[in-house]
């Protein structure tokens, strides 16, 4: 015989305010996807280390073209990976921070400043150190590379701890990685795009009215979305600003609330007859699908293919790095790798927490509810695993060769540092001794 509690499991059973729904579901399938991403990432580096290494180069390599009539788009297997299907998950991450502004921690200006103030410090810090370490030379356009932090891995690394973590401090971390995905997407659109085409973005700028216009128009068929999306990806692809841009702005445009409320749907519910039409179970359906914004209802059919999907085949496209006696030879290399990782390691910890205790020393912030200084410092160095939007912002700033895979190494390495670092650094605070501090 079993006996059935209320009591929260999983995710819900941290200490500390107990997460929305939404927001654990999140957390729970980038904590999943962050598994396949670390075995997608060991597999690409071992392969184009082994003997098969050729194999590993001709599949990314591979040439594939599009045919549109007179119109063809062309590229080897890698470009369509980070120009294509990487819009996919910019999608999703544009989706969340839609979420996070409409009715998460960002909606609220008082409770997203910590958060915020904090990932500001980790991107100007990590890029300062950059920057100060390669003074100048060949390696000083990646300094956007340590400004980012991988949500999978970061918060698969605080789900290892399980209940010690305070929830608010869990909250905080996605909060903060959602602020660093803004601050990137910015600086990837403003900074690592190439040869602009301003022609375009008359195009562009009608397909946002005409997609904003069908949203406020109350339509929920996707069908428009879709067709008008990928009529969005292409002009922006052609303006030479970063392709997957339209994958975020796409995401911010998708309404974030509800069409029926959910207490509608719930009493139409309670209301039925124990014996329902046919045409009453129709309405029914209907009415609990629009009783969930568009937002949510395609974030819970992507966000799922993006982390166990899309992710993992981009580590596996990006995170195979051939490692040799000569790789630190080119001019700048080895500056790129310590840059790199000095910005993530330590630029991310120094950002963070010192950007965080200026804010509640000016009265400007809290510290999250149930969190210390120390359990600060240490989420402060997870968020310097970098690794997805590190990676992607190093194809962006060096177009192969030496200085690429230099700052590749510098992700992948700082990237296990930080996990390492950080886990045992939030062990040791999450001890019921450690204290908390407001």
């Amino acid at each position: 015989m079993s006996t059935q509690t209320d009591q929260p499991q999983g995710v819900d059973a941290l200490p500390g305010r107990r997460l929305p729904k939404s927001v654990r579901e999140f957390l729970e399938t980038e904590a999943s996807g962050g598994i396949l991403l670390l075995a997608a990432a060991l597999i690409a580096l071992v392969w184009a280390n082994s003997p098969w290494s050729a194999s590993y180069q001709s599949l990314w390599h591979t040439d594939v073209r599009l045919n549109f009539g007179r119109y063809v788009l062309q590229g080897d297997l890698h470009h369509w990976v980070n120009d294509a299907l990487m819009v996919v998950f910019f999608f999703v991450v544009g989706l969340e921070i839609k979420r996070e502004l409409v009715e998460g921690k960002l909606r609220d200006p008082r409770t997203a400043a910590m958060p915020a103030i904090a990932a500001l410090g980790g991107m100007v810090v990590p890029a300062a150190l950059y920057i100060l370490v390669t003074a100048g030379g060949e390696g000083s356009r990646g300094w956007g590379i340590p400004m980012a932090t991988d949500i999978a891995f970061a918060v698969g690394v605080v789900a290892l701890l399980g209940r010690r973590v305070p929830a608010s401090l869990k909250l905080f971390l996605l909060t903060l990685a959602i602020v660093d995905d803004i601050g990137a997407i910015i600086v990837i659109g403003a900074f690592y795009s190439t040869d602009i085409q301003p022609q375009f973005f008359g195009a562009a700028a009608a397909l946002i009215i005409v997609i904003l216009l069908l949203s406020r128009s109350g339509v929920v068929w996707l069908a428009p979305y879709v067709v008008l999306g990928a009529a969005l990806w292409l002009v922006t692809y052609a303006s030479g600003v970063h392709a997957t841009i339209a994958g975020v702005v796409l995401g911010l445009l998708t309404p974030a609330r509800n069409m029926v409320p959910s207490s509608v749907a719930r009493q139409w519910a309670a209301d039925l007859d124990d014996e329902p039409t046919a045409d009453e179970l129709d309405a029914m359906t209907r009415l609990a699908r629009h009783s969930q914004s568009p937002a949510e209802r395609i974030a819970h059919v992507l966000h799922p293919w993006s982390s166990f999907l899309i992710v993992p085949i981009f580590a596996l496209a990006n995170a195979g790095v051939q490692i040799k006696s000569d790789s630190f030879d080119g001019p700048g290399a080895a500056a790129v790798t310590g840059g790199v990782m000095l910005g993530l390691v330590a630029g991310k910890t120094l950002g963070i927490t010192g950007a965080a205790w200026l804010a509640t020393r000016l009265g400007i912030a809290r510290l999250p509810e149930g969190a210390n200084w120390g359990m600060m410092a240490a989420i402060a160095c997870i968020a310097g695993i970098g690794f997805t939007v590190s990676l992607f912002v190093a194809e962006l700033a060096f177009e192969g060769g030496a200085l690429q895979d230099a700052a590749k190494v510098g992700v992948l390495a700082a990237s296990l540092m930080a996990a390492i670092l950080g886990a045992i650094g939030l062990r040791r605070a999450c001890r019921p001794e450690a204290g908390v501090e407001a």
